[in-house]
């Protein structure tokens, strides 16, 4: 016959880090600005114990642009987001997601001719 599995206690599990429904939607507004605007191409999420990680790829076999992080343990000290450049160097940290990807929403501004 089959052996049923018993379901997980809630105590039992660690807690994941990741994006409430708001974050994930600016992140992934963004994201589709940048394919749009060709700068971007793939895309992967990442949940961990520690930390959620969004990252942006120009191309599928490359090390991604950005990512953006978010690690709650340290929202009380530097701020639970960060943006890291390509290189692992962090461009930006801070306490509101808006601010952080500031840098990349600037690459998107044009000068439009009047």
């Amino acid at each position: 016959m089959s052996v049923v599995a018993p379901f997980p206690n809630p105590r039992d599990r660690r807690a994941i880090a990741s994006f409430d429904r708001r974050e994930l939607t600016r992140i992934l507004d963004l994201y589709g600005r940048m394919v749009a605007a060709g700068h971007w191409r793939d895309y992967a999420i990442r949940f961990s114990p520690d930390a959620a990680v969004f990252a942006a790829f120009r191309r599928t076999s490359e090390r991604p642009e950005i990512r953006i992080e978010k690690h709650p343990a340290l929202r009380l000290k530097q701020g639970a987001f960060a943006l890291v450049g390509e290189h692992g160097q962090v461009l930006k940290r801070g306490q509101e997601l808006g601010l952080v990807l500031a840098p990349v929403e600037r690459r998107l501004m044009r000068l439009v001719a009047v």
